[in-house]
């Protein structure tokens, strides 16, 4: 395999270790040679002196990192490889933690989509790029999963209900919520990332600081952030105490500002997972009273049932291996969720 071909290409230059995600083909999901490959740099360079500091990013135009390669996750269960399947989020769930702990400057480059697994890498970051392009989001209710690579610590500590909301739907985040929900801190115009590596290469490590050489590359004129505006909404409808609740709230939303948006939000709803949407709900409001550690902790736990108990292999199978884009949910709905069997999942945890 040449270095263009390596799913990870790494490069030293002006004293930063630079790292990149390289499988653009496929959005640059993770496989568990790519979080070995992060790890094993990340580790080096942590005590090199040579190296100041890190840049993370994705080949490619469309995807920071839209996840993890979860159709490969999905054939280790059909072979019976449950131990593969563990390995993979043990080590995932890893390279996020040591991220968040790193000693360090490192800056995640997000540009395009950051989804799932690119959500994991990047929140723990000293600094969170995003372009004009970029969308961020925990879309795992979608194929039956739950929001995991931390999302139990990061997403519940969003402003009121937010984190829920984000959680429960799938709901993308564009660039100025982003930076509004402090899931980003700098934009920096995708027409300037070629001179934001000139700007890196050349800073002079005696009296430069990087936060200031970056800001000073950072874009101010961005659109309203859309989810500040629909805050109000959000806090009133997700605060309530059950799926069938928040449902019913929202659909007797009439207030003429988000009478659209309430019913576009039961319509995404209907098409998740409801055991998926009530773990999520259940793991979030854990998470807020939960440390870093034992987020991750809680959500390894959920891992080790998910593929034998949950929906995330239908939801697979309907949406990326056959298609038919009609998963058959169990339950169906929420109305036929049973509280004995989510909670059932959280049995066990300290």
């Amino acid at each position: 395999m040449t270095d263009v071909q390596a799913p990870v290409l790494a490069e030293v230059r002006n004293r930063i270790g630079h790292l990149t995600l390289n499988r653009p083909a496929g959005l640059n999901a993770l496989t568990l040679e790519m979080v070995r490959l992060l790890q094993g740099y990340l580790n080096d360079w942590a005590t090199d002196n040579d190296i100041e500091a890190v840049i993370l990013r994705g080949n490619g135009e469309k995807a920071f990192c839209a996840g993890g390669d979860i159709r490969t996750l999905y054939d280790q269960h059909l072979a019976g490889d449950a131990q593969a399947i563990e390995t993979f989020f043990a080590e995932e769930y890893a390279l996020d933690l040591s991220i968040h702990h790193y000693r360090k400057p490192l800056v995640a480059v997000m540009h395009g989509f950051v989804l799932g697994g690119g959500m994991g890498l990047a929140q723990g970051a000293s600094l969170r790029i995003v372009t004009e392009r970029s969308k961020l989001g925990m879309p795992e209710t979608g194929i039956g999963y739950f929001p995991d690579v931390g999302g139990s610590y990061f997403l519940s500590r969003l402003p009121g209900e937010m984190g829920l909301y984000l959680g429960l739907t799938g709901t993308q985040v564009k660039t100025a919520d982003a930076l509004h929900l402090q899931l980003a801190d700098l934009c920096v115009s995708a027409e300037r990332l070629d001179e934001l590596d000139r700007a890196l290469d050349s800073i002079k490590w005696e009296h430069d600081s990087l936060e200031n050489i970056l800001e000073a590359l950072g874009a101010t004129d961005l659109p309203p952030a859309e989810l500040a505006e629909l805050q109000p909404a959000i806090d009133l409808h997700f605060a309530q105490p059950t799926l069938t609740a928040i449902r019913q709230s929202l659909m007797e939303e009439i207030r003429p500002e988000y009478t659209e948006w309430a019913q576009n939000t039961v319509r995404m709803m209907d098409s998740r997972s409801p055991l998926a949407m009530a773990v999520t709900m259940e793991l979030l409001r854990r998470g807020r009273e939960k440390s870093l550690e034992d987020c991750f902790a809680m959500e390894l736990h959920l891992d080790r049932q998910w593929f034998n108990d949950g929906d995330i292999v239908e939801g697979v199978r309907a949406l990326l291996v056959d298609k038919d884009k009609q998963p058959r949910w169990n339950p169906p709905g929420i109305g036929q969720l049973q509280p004995a069997r989510i909670n059932a999942f959280f049995e066990g945890l300290s």
